[in-house]
């Protein structure tokens, strides 16, 4: 029996297909992730008839690239089956679009030479999930028994103020994968405004949101060294590798370090947002954003251009830029660059030409690497924020107040850095506005580099010297 030749055009697809390397693939595949998800959360059955195409949309692209930000209502406008679909899809964003990407490209693509598995295992080592089978399982079971313990505690102690036990149940399930994932969705319309003062509320929010933030490499690490707790007098930090050192000690500085600063910008603030609390108020609100500012996009206080002052934003906005740590669900520069670029600071004082830290050399491929990873982040989002001024949104839509450069500067850095924190500027933007904030979401998600990897290809190094000049800084 012969075999009926290809269609042309399907030949050429195939062709196409297998010639994609890994930062293409998982491009394009988070590209149909996005448009099948659309879709499906505009029908009548996820969606009341407000939301079309474009806020699905838009909802979609926040929800994969784990950001939070949103031009719907969620616990309004979508069906209870569009929330669950919405969860659904923060956790494919969340746990890993790379890590799938990848799994699946084993099963898609037709051919795997050398430069694929090359292309394969560096991203893999990037993205966390070196040994994509067991590890992954791995992922997938430890962040299945975090959100599954914070669900039961949220349950138990802290939405206590819904009667229904399954919408209860809902509610806490929903916020956990939302916390977890650091995308920042909240079912009601003022996110966790109205738990402010509840303690069990906030200690469960901010510990899922740093737990997944710090990455899958720096849990392993800490599980690897159980041996160790057991046996203080053996305990010890060198135990830990340098990765984890650095990600722990960052994330315990940039917490404290902003809910002190936002602490004392607020409090001299007039008329600020914490005027009104009581002292353990204010240190829960502002220790509670401080965590949730770097990655996650929740809020226990409104936030707006008159709630807060122009100095909290712009600390908010170093915050967000930092971000979350490699292999975490969250976005921004990541800690380790920010540590390694003081390191890189330090050695410039001190007059010195190699980076060390904590005893430790740091390649000067990482050094090039962060400096990169820094400029083009900042880079993008200055476009972001020069696009946002242009045509409708210079001003802003008819009988709205016009938006500021910082309110602008805020809700692009909150895109990019899948932070989602709104200043109340991305529901009154035009389309060409939300727009550039889809992009800013999907290219901060994916990671500037790798978007340019997946453009430019890989290219070989270069085998030509030249000559070496001064150049004066």
């Amino acid at each position: 029996m012969t075999r009926r030749p290809l269609a042309p055009w399907w030949s050429g697809l195939n062709h196409w297909r297998e010639r994609l390397t890994v930062p293409q693939f998982t491009v394009v595949t988070g590209l149909l992730v996005i448009a099948a998800g659309t879709l499906v959360l505009a029908s009548p059955l996820c969606s009341s008839d407000s939301v079309g195409l474009w806020e699905a949309l838009f909802t979609v692209t926040s929800a994969i690239t784990v950001t939070g930000l949103s031009i719907i209502d969620v616990g309004s406008e979508l069906t209870p089956l569009g929330q669950v679909v919405l969860a659904g899809l923060i956790l494919i964003g969340g746990l890993g679009l790379m890590a799938i990407t990848t799994f699946l490209q084993g099963f898609v693509q037709g051919r795997s030479g050398l430069r694929q598995r090359l292309d394969k295992g560096r991203a893999l080592d990037e993205f966390g999930v070196g040994g994509i089978g067991p590890t992954f399982n791995r992922i997938m079971i430890s962040a299945g028994c975090v959100m599954g313990l914070g669900t039961l505690v949220l349950f138990g102690f802290g939405f206590t103020d819904i009667a229904n036990p399954l919408e209860r149940l809902w509610a806490s399930l929903f916020h956990c994968i939302s916390a977890y994932n650091n995308a920042g969705f909240g079912l009601r319309s003022n996110n966790l405004v109205d738990y402010q003062s509840n303690p069990v509320v906030n200690g469960v929010i901010g510990s899922l949101i740093v737990s997944g933030g710090i990455g899958w490499r720096v849990t392993q690490d800490l599980w690897n060294q159980r041996v160790h707790w057991r046996q203080p007098r053996l305990w010890s930090r060198r135990h830990l590798s340098l990765h984890t050192r650095l990600v722990l000690r960052s994330t315990a500085l940039l917490i404290v370090l902003g809910a002190v600063g936002l602490l004392v910008t607020e409090q001299f603030a007039p008329d600020g947002v914490i005027q009104s609390l009581s002292l353990w108020q204010r240190l829960q609100v502002t220790l509670f954003q401080s965590i949730t500012t770097r990655t996650a996009g929740f809020n226990t206080v409104p936030l707006s251009i008159t709630t807060l002052s122009d100095a909290g934003l712009l600390l908010m906005i170093a915050l967000m830029f930092v971000g979350a740590s490699p292999g975490g669900t969250g976005g921004g520069i990541k800690t380790t660059t920010f540590a390694v670029l003081m390191g890189a600071t330090r050695s410039t004082l001190e007059n010195r030409t190699d980076v060390v830290i904590h005893r430790r050399l740091i390649a000067p491929e990482l050094v090039l690497r962060a400096v990169g990873v820094t400029l083009a982040s900042a880079l993008f989002v200055l476009a972001m924020t020069l696009l946002l001024g242009l045509g409708p949104t210079a001003g802003g839509p008819p009988l709205v107040a016009q938006t500021t450069f910082l309110e602008k500067l805020f809700t692009c850095m909150s895109a990019f850095c899948t932070v989602g924190l709104d200043v109340g500027v991305t529901a009154t933007l035009g389309r060409w506005g939300q727009l550039v904030l889809m992009v800013g979401m999907f290219v901060g998600r994916i990671g500037i580099l790798l978007l340019l990897s997946a453009l430019y290809g890989r290219r070989l190094p270069s085998r030509v010297g030249y000559p070496q000049e001064e150049v004066f800084l």
